[in-house]
């Protein structure tokens, strides 16, 4: 394993060293933890590296006096590789947060760990929705979007409108479980049915058996849950058999920015989905995305990406507020404490048990003759506001709310 380390703003005065000495060893040291190499890279991976420097960048850490390191590794997508370098990073390497985490299995783990050591954990890339409810923690923040926000915002939306049969096709692991969970009880909350399920590996490449047995089913609506190389696969080979034009639709849960770029328009047109963040809708997104295309091959950002930008500022600036990063949950309580407030996702809340607040979108890909530009993907159907986005806060069952 190879951990490289940025360091992002350093300041030679005393005064610096004064406003650092209150810090745990001097220096404010994040850690992004996330797939570098295999089907959640191009979602997460250096994107989200580049956009936690951007954050502390324009946060302005050198001019306040603060010292601000990040380093990155790869947690292959597995919850012993994930937990191991958290316990590295957290015992020996002087980590005080860790943020990003795509893959729920790797995020629990963590979600765990970083509880025992009093450190923060900012999850922007897992989606299960037990980090906010049986699993919270005062040491962690789920930032961008979760399950529950996925279910609701697109199962809802193609129930409503006809889709009321459905077969699910499951990545075997606590994200797609916690996926296929929760749009399940959102189907059937709605008058809809569930008419069979099946579950596949992390990263297979052959989809045919379980798209078979989806498409035998007769479901009106195959729900993918799953996400990034796992929907590419399952939507590409799903058209190559033919199952839209047979009758049926596919609902991709969980879709990414850079899913559609590789499926492209022609494959990818109609789908239906919920984000919580899109790269063309206000004039600061635009800048963002133009900033992180020059520097990341001309590459757009993800959802997940400026999810780690707006964590990551508002880490620092409740860190500013409070003196000091050495204690994690007072960190985390100085954040619920502190409204959000950042370029990207506007001004929101972090919730008692963890939640960070704001509105999401549902969206539909766009057709190739409405694209007028590269990454021109999205139109925008409807707004879903911050107070229905997330679950309300007492269905959770989070032990923090409990107590409260």
């Amino acid at each position: 394993m190879r951990i490289r380390t940025i360091l992002l703003a350093a300041a030679a005065t005393l005064a610096a060293t004064t406003a650092n000495a209150q810090n745990s060893d001097g220096v404010v040291r994040i850690g992004v933890l996330n797939d570098q190499s295999a089907l959640y890279a191009d979602m997460s991976g250096q994107g989200s590296v580049w956009a936690a420097r951007k954050a502390v960048e324009d946060f302005g850490a050198a001019a306040k006096g603060m010292k601000v390191e990040i380093v990155f590794a790869d947690h292959q997508n597995k919850a012993d590789v994930g937990s191991n370098i958290a316990r590295q990073w957290y015992d020996q390497n002087g980590v005080d947060m860790i943020v990003d985490v795509p893959n729920s299995s790797v995020a629990l783990s963590v979600n765990q760990i970083t509880r025992e050591k009093n450190k923060v954990f900012l999850n922007s890339g897992a989606a299960s929705s037990d980090l906010t409810g049986k699993a919270c923690s005062p040491n962690t923040i789920h930032w961008t979007y979760d399950t529950w926000a996925l279910a609701n915002g697109t199962g809802k939306a193609v129930v409503q409108t006809g889709g009321d049969t459905w077969f699910f096709v499951t990545a075997d692991y606590a994200f797609g479980h916690a996926l296929e969970r929760d749009t399940e009880a959102v189907v059937l909350a709605n008058g809809g049915k569930v008419l069979g399920k099946v579950r596949h590996p992390l990263q297979t490449q052959d989809f045919s058996s379980f798209l078979l047995q989806a498409q035998g089913s007769g479901a009106k609506i195959i729900g993918l849950a799953n996400a990034g190389g796992d929907t590419i696969n399952s939507v590409k080979q799903a058209a190559e058999f033919g199952i839209t034009q047979g009758g049926q639709n596919l609902a991709a849960l969980l879709v990414f920015l850079t899913d559609v770029h590789s499926l492209g328009l022609k494959t990818a047109q109609g789908l239906v989905f919920t984000a919580a963040w899109y790269w063309d809708l206000t004039d600061d997104d635009r800048a963002f995305a133009k900033a992180f295309a020059a520097d990341n091959k001309g590459m757009h950002p993800t959802m997940v990406q400026a999810g780690v930008y707006s964590a990551v500022m508002h880490y620092l600036k409740a860190v500013e507020a409070l003196g000091s990063d050495a204690d994690g949950a007072a960190v985390v309580a100085k954040m619920k404490e502190m409204p959000t407030d950042d370029k990207l996702f506007g001004k929101g809340q972090v919730r008692a048990d963890g939640r960070k607040i704001h509105d999401i979108y549902l969206f539909e890909v766009k057709t190739p003759a409405e694209s007028k530009a590269p990454w021109d993907y999205y139109k925008l159907r409807a707004t879903i506001p911050a107070a229905d986005a997330f679950r309300p806060l007492d269905q959770g069952d989070c032990p923090l709310v409990k107590r409260s």
